[in-house]
């Protein structure tokens, strides 16, 4: 399972950054400590009240790359752990005595996870299998009633009562994110992987990238649980992403939806995403014009929204990232893609245009694996999204919690396991509203432009017209109307400047195509039919 990118394909680039209109806040993080908690990484959570539960996870840090050491048993988290921050009480109890299958996913890695009322749902999860005698993603959904499990935690009674489970194959995924609108579940990105971590692909795993949006409603009245109206939308180069960040979202036009951002790998490429996905109930929709140049793999998030000004805040808590900026403001791409501190903000303004700041820093090397978990007095617009308008003084609105911190930014290739350990440190996140900060917008030139093709319908064959603005690896991607992709070249080290290329395309039986032309970190797409 690839958690870290070790083969990229260009040298590093110097960026400076523009002004541009500012979010009306600033953050402020104060850490603190609970004793008995020694650290958790890639893990679920739920809420009760004040109570917040931690599930799953690793409590080692970055994975080693020797097949027969990574995600080793000895590093899964064994326990169910209860936190109540303000109080700095904790509570462990171990999942000894849970039926097998039950707590082998209870102490798996990267769980989607999903909380609903009183009910948390847990999918997924990648980890070592007694069971089976090796590493596996666990193709179950489960039920946590988290009241009953808070109360049962604190009084010492038995736990398993208030767990449910069932087997789907569907639910196999690990590495990608689960949320809801109205009463359908989204199950968006992820992989399935089978058998012990090899950085060298080599024969000791099997791994299938799920290229879909898994929508269905869960069907749960306390006692019988079970999965309805099932149905996947497949795009095997947008959706082709995992251990990433997608966010709730309000759209200027008013639908609720959400954006997956960034995530790994492009399809012909050991690169990151820089585009991002827009999911509404009716649809979805690539955003190729706006690019994410920070916090490009899983960490903390928090979504924000100005009713007033009709703007969309997403945050992103440290992690690890392609890029960063300098101590000059400059966007520094590091090939390596090491650790960073940086705190990034994507907004969505009213006409629908993205851009993305720095805001500040972490004071460590961390956010990889880490969860932001929503104070529960924070004013809610939206289910997961911070009515930012209700927020009109400085206000603790959660908590940034686990975490790999790394002793230096990039460790991969040295990685003994020392280098590396699971975050220990919470902080509280305060929101302070500020109309004068002065944020550098993170932008960089475009590699990749003006796409074109021609004739539209096409026949035989397909002219591409595109312009590079420096020598690049292209390739490029057919995909039918139902997402496949039909038809893959990759067109070498192109010059910068105008290009033309010829694709001969007699195979193709009439319908709609959409043509994706990679550049190193960028893609650009059209639509044509065939005839």
């Amino acid at each position: 399972m690839k958690r870290y990118i070790f083969s990229l394909l260009f040298p590093a680039f110097l960026f400076a950054g523009v002004l541009h209109a500012q979010p009306p806040f600033r953050l402020h993080l104060e850490p603190f400590s609970i004793e008995g908690f020694s650290g958790i990484q890639s893990f679920a959570s739920g809420q009760h009240e004040q109570y917040v539960l931690l599930l799953g996870g690793r409590t080692d840090g970055l994975h080693l790359r020797m097949p027969f050491n990574s995600f080793a048993p000895a590093g899964n988290n064994t326990a169910i752990q209860l936190i109540l921050p303000e109080s700095g009480q904790h509570w462990a109890v171990s999942l000894e005595g849970l039926p097998a299958a039950l707590s082998e996913q209870l102490q798996s890695t990267n769980m989607e996870f999903y909380q609903d009322g009183n009910y948390l749902y847990l999918i997924g999860g990648y980890g070592y299998s007694p069971m089976l005698g090796d590493h596996t993603t666990h193709e179950k959904l489960t039920a946590v009633d988290v009241p009953g499990l808070v109360n049962a935690i604190i009084q010492g009674a038995p736990i398993a009562p208030h767990f449910r489970q069932l087997i789907d194959e569907r639910m196999a995924v690990t590495g990608g994110y689960l949320l809801k609108v109205d009463d359908t579940y989204y199950l968006v990105g992820g992989q399935r992987f089978e058998g012990r971590y090899n950085p060298h692909d080599g024969p000791s795993f099997v791994q299938e990238y799920t290229n879909q949006i898994r929508k269905f409603r869960i069907l749960d009245d306390g006692q019988n649980l079970s999965i309805a109206d099932y149905e996947a939308i497949t795009d095997e180069v947008n959706l082709h992403r995992r251990d990433y960040n997608v966010l709730p979202q309000v759209f200027p036009d008013g639908q609720t939806g959400m954006t997956a951002f960034s995530g790994v790998f492009q399809h012909n490429a050991d690169l990151p995403f820089l585009n991002s996905v827009d999911i509404t109930p009716s649809a979805y929709s690539v955003n190729n014009d706006f690019l994410q140049y920070l916090n490009h793999y899983h960490c903390g998030t928090a979504a924000l929204y100005d009713a007033e000004e009709n703007e969309m805040h997403s945050l992103f808590f440290g992690g690890i990232s392609q890029f960063f900026l300098d101590s000059g403001g400059n966007l520094v791409e590091d090939t390596d893609v090491p650790f960073v501190t940086t705190i990034g903000l994507v907004s969505r303004r009213s006409d629908g245009s993205m851009t993305e700041r720095s805001i500040g820093s972490l004071p460590a090397l961390h956010g990889a694996g880490s969860e932001f978990i929503l104070h529960p007095e924070t004013p809610l617009s939206h289910p997961g999204i911070i009515n930012l308008n209700a927020l009109a003084d400085s206000a603790l609105i959660g908590y940034l919690v686990g975490g790999i911190e790394s002793t230096q930014p990039n460790i991969f290739f040295t990685n003994t396991g020392s280098e590396s350990w699971a975050q220990a440190t919470f902080f509280r996140v305060y929101y302070i509203p500020e109309k004068t900060t002065s944020y550098t917008e993170v932008r960089a030139p475009r590699l990749l432009s003006g796409l074109k093709l021609s004739p539209n319908p096409a026949a035989d064959a397909v002219k591409l017209d595109f312009e590079l603005a420096a020598a690049l690896p292209v390739a490029v991607m057919v995909q039918d109307s139902s997402g496949r992709i039909v038809y893959e070249r990759k067109l070498g080290t192109l010059p910068a400047g105008p290009q033309v290329e010829i694709l001969s395309l007699p195979e193709l039986p009439a319908g709609w195509y959409t043509l994706s032309v990679s550049a190193g970190r960028e893609m650009l797409s059209a639509r044509f039919v065939g005839e």
